[in-house]
């Protein structure tokens, strides 16, 4: 009997010496009580879900190196977090089972603000204005800017992306109600269906027309039609009741105080298009 009490009691030190083990492994703290900004600066990166798309996240042709607006502004908030970005591509009708899988930590990526992902997500302020913007080759410009001209075109956008919202949506059904919609991956796809004349129009954020269609571009007998649709904001998600939010705000408002942030919407032709 006594034997066995020893075994037992053997049993519980090495089970309080795992425990202790553990914590002091993972920083003192266990998994369960891990916050979401020790869990990314613990493993000292911010995983960066995002799509390709000018001018925010998109490889620069001559140096091979990924660039552009929101590139340099996660750069510049990883700094101050003192963690390092890790930007990758995702399926963006994936987006929150990939936030909620930990495969990313945030969604920055042109992300529109809507009560329905803020309650499903943690998201930043406002860092950017948008609205969305029918696209089409210029000889057809004209004509599909009056309601009612896309009645049997084809018209194209991003799957789950405010253009996709905005082409079923009831409030612009004198555009797009009598339309043929298809869904595509990605508003590069869009723009390439159009270019290509397999759809007549696509429907994508203006801050990516303004990007993309410019003269010497793949783009440059497409135009952005006279008429938006859907005004928004950009904001940067992360998981539900995620600490790191906060931080991040905080490292926008000093970005913004300083001049930081001017000076690459600056260099990307996007200072018109930041939040006030």
């Amino acid at each position: 009997m006594k034997s066995i009490k020893k075994i037992l009691a053997v049993l519980a030190a090495l089970a309080v010496i795992a425990a202790t083990f553990a914590a002091c492994s993972s920083g003192g703290k266990t998994t369960a009580a891990e916050s979401d900004l020790e869990y990314v600066k613990g493993k000292g990166e911010l995983v960066i879900g995002i799509t390709y798309f000018q001018p925010m996240d998109y490889i620069d042709e001559a140096t091979g190196e990924l660039t552009g607006f929101e590139v340099e502004f996660g750069k510049a908030v990883c700094e101050k977090l003192g963690v390092t970005p890790k930007f990758q591509e995702i399926s963006w009708d994936a987006k929150e089972t990939e936030l909620a899988a930990k495969n990313i930590d945030c969604i920055w990526n042109g992300l529109t603000i809507t009560p329905e992902r803020q309650e499903s997500m943690s998201i930043t302020v406002p860092y950017m204005n948008n609205k969305q913007v029918i696209i089409c080759k210029k000889e057809n410009a004209d004509a599909y800017a009056v309601a009612g001209a896309l009645e049997g075109k084809t018209v194209v956008a991003e799957k789950e992306s405010a253009g996709e919202e905005a082409i079923l949506s009831e409030d612009y059904a004198d555009y797009f109600g009598k339309a043929n919609y298809v869904a595509v991956e990605a508003m590069k796809n869009a723009m390439m269906e159009v270019k290509a004349g397999t759809a007549d129009a696509a429907v994508i954020d203006y801050v990516t027309g303004i990007g993309s269609l410019v003269p010497g571009s793949d783009y440059e007998d497409l135009v952005i039609i006279d008429k938006s649709f859907a005004d928004e904001q950009y904001g940067i998600a992360f998981r539900k009741g995620s600490d790191i939010t906060a931080e991040v705000n905080k490292a926008i408002d000093e970005l913004i105080a300083d001049g930081t942030l001017e000076k690459i919407a600056e260099k990307y032709n996007l200072t018109e298009q930041l939040a006030k």
